[in-house]
């Protein structure tokens, strides 16, 4: 995987794909020697168009936004923990993993927590909320779960570029994952790139949220990662064990 933008403290990542037996489409596993890096000021790389944002994400090396990951039936694969020592602020909306169409004008499926702009009010920031094609008025939640101290959020996406369709597995902790949705119609085309990291939205925004807001100075925060893996399900192969 490569590192796409500066901020953000990936406190750890670390993977596994031994308990996996189904074809890889691509894993997750990254240099020990992968680091922290600064989240207190705008990314340089987003200077003219993403200033009221800050972000920092690992995109998969292999996935070019035109490549095998966004074709057939695939399965994604990821857990996320909270890092105890560099919470969020959940006042914010946070982007944790997103697949982002090849021409960038949507998020074919999208896994948030925090203050969802525009969301509902009622429901508590510290929630993994996962939706569907953001395009869509309004955006599907496919499904979600309490963001819990101390234990691992296991995902497994299915994603049907052909039928148009996404499936959701989940677990918590060692458990093994299980459907938590039905198949539902979501527009996946578009093909892209799936994003794994912090997108971190601002507050009081008027207008374009990329370029204005409120972001507070001396952001120390960060998420934890795990088991970032691709499967082909094309034979209907999904591995339940996180």
């Amino acid at each position: 995987m490569h590192k796409h933008g500066i901020p953000l403290l990936f406190a750890s990542l670390v993977t596994s794909v031994s308990a996996q037996s189904c074809r890889l489409q691509f894993d997750g596993r990254v240099s020990p020697s992968f680091g922290v890096a600064g989240f207190d000021t705008p990314n340089n790389i987003f200077s003219e168009t993403n200033t009221g944002f800050r972000r920092a994400e690992l995109l998969p090396a292999s996935n070019s936004g035109i490549d095998g990951s966004t074709t057939g039936i695939k399965t994604l694969h990821f857990s996320i923990g909270k890092d105890a020592q560099r919470p969020l602020n959940l006042s914010h909306e946070y982007q944790l993993v997103f697949l982002e169409s090849n021409d960038f004008s949507t998020n074919q499926f999208v896994l948030k927590t925090g203050s969802i702009l525009g969301g509902d009010t009622a429901v508590d920031p510290d929630t993994l909320q996962l939706f569907g094609n953001v395009n869509q008025t309004p955006s599907k939640l496919l499904f979600s779960v309490p963001f819990l101290d101390g234990v691992f959020h296991n995902f497994a996406v299915t994603l049907d570029f052909d039928a148009l369709t996404t499936q959701v597995f989940f677990s918590a902790g060692g458990d093994p994952l299980e459907a938590v949705t039905q198949v539902i119609s979501n527009d996946v085309s578009g093909q892209g790139q799936f994003h794994f990291g912090l997108l971190k939205k601002p507050t009081d925004a008027v207008g374009d949220i990329t370029r204005n807001g409120f972001q507070e100075d001396g952001i120390d925060e960060g998420i934890i990662f795990g088991g970032i893996f691709q499967e082909d399900s094309s034979a209907g192969c999904v591995s339940l064990r996180p």
